[in-house]
């Protein structure tokens, strides 16, 4: 079988997907296809590396780029509910290198950092050390939705603020003459489609969007802080965005009942897919805008 091939030698935009599940972690046959770690994606503009957010995936994540991590990270939260958190001890081959720095990058907290709060997350008696007995160097930095978050070796990241329960941060990314936008954690409003955020996404290769519900879910789930595939749909027809994937999906939701949510979706638009974890995409690239066919492979046969 060819394999896809692994975003670091691409020059291009790439998206791998580490973590597609929402609030918590799931396994089982019934999961095998979309998989069932909590948010983590892995963004390569050319060789540069940003990871957003910290769920279960990290793990896998880190394993799979055990010798290609770079001696310094840019980790950027959307938030820091545990979903999207909880990962971030367990990502071994960067927090047990003593020349690795991480930078977290968080714009949820009115410019705080998430220092404090992963502090109070990661000690006794939830969890059995604290982050400073890690050997890599952990820096934290906080921002306000919707700056532009300007790197030392000139990358830029775009920013949103987002609906949801203490607020939450949606990402653009934009290189060779390539557009991704990150939109997780969010809830629709009435209007829709949002009159900003649609000016956000306007033109993107791909945007991630959070489909946690349907329709017929919603109304029961109002105020939770997600969106259905539909409205992610509405979004991107409305915004000229060329292809969408939906992400933090429900942890009750069985391969089959995404498959089948799959097929509604892609009668209203053919270039929409469901994510499915350690699914690599080039943004923009033909199989990336055809529908998910050229890029389903059943997870153990993923490196």
């Amino acid at each position: 079988m060819t394999m896809s091939r692994s975003p670091a030698t691409d020059d291009g935009l790439t998206l791998r997907f580490w973590g597609v599940r929402g609030s918590t972690p799931v396994c089982g046959p019934e999961y095998a296809e979309f998989g069932g770690s909590t948010p983590c994606l892995e963004v390569r503009c050319g060789e540069r590396l940003f990871i957003i957010d910290a769920g279960s995936g990290l793990y896998n994540c880190g394993q799979h780029n055990r010798t290609d991590l770079p001696k310094e990270i840019d980790l950027l939260f959307s938030h820091l509910h545990l979903d999207h958190t909880g990962g971030l001890p367990f990502f071994k081959p960067a927090v047990f290198d003593p020349e690795r720095v991480i930078n977290t990058w968080c714009g949820n907290l009115d410019g705080a950092s998430a220092e404090d709060a992963l502090d109070r997350l990661y000690a006794p008696p939830l969890f059995p050390v604290t982050l400073d007995v890690l050997p890599c160097t952990l820096k934290h930095h906080g921002f306000r939705a919707g700056e532009t978050l300007t790197f030392p070796d000139g990358a830029r990241v775009d920013t949103i603020p987002l609906n949801h329960p203490q607020g939450s941060v949606g990402y653009r990314f934009e290189h060779a003459g390539r557009r991704l936008c990150i939109v997780s954690d969010v809830e629709h409003t009435d209007p829709w489609p949002d009159a900003a955020l649609m000016r956000f996404v306007a033109g993107a290769d791909l945007m991630v969007y959070d489909g946690m519900f349907t329709d017929c879910e919603y109304p029961t789930c109002r105020g939770w802080g997600h969106s259905t595939w539909q409205k992610g749909v509405e979004l991107a027809q409305a915004a000229g965005v060329k292809a969408l994937a939906i992400i933090h999906l429900h942890p009750g939701h069985s391969d089959a009942t995404l498959r089948g949510v799959e097929a509604d979706m892609q009668a209203l638009m053919p270039t929409a897919y469901i994510a499915r974890e350690r699914q690599s995409v080039r943004v923009g690239a033909a199989q990336a805008v055809a529908g998910p066919a050229a890029l389903r492979e059943p997870l153990m046969r993923i490196a």
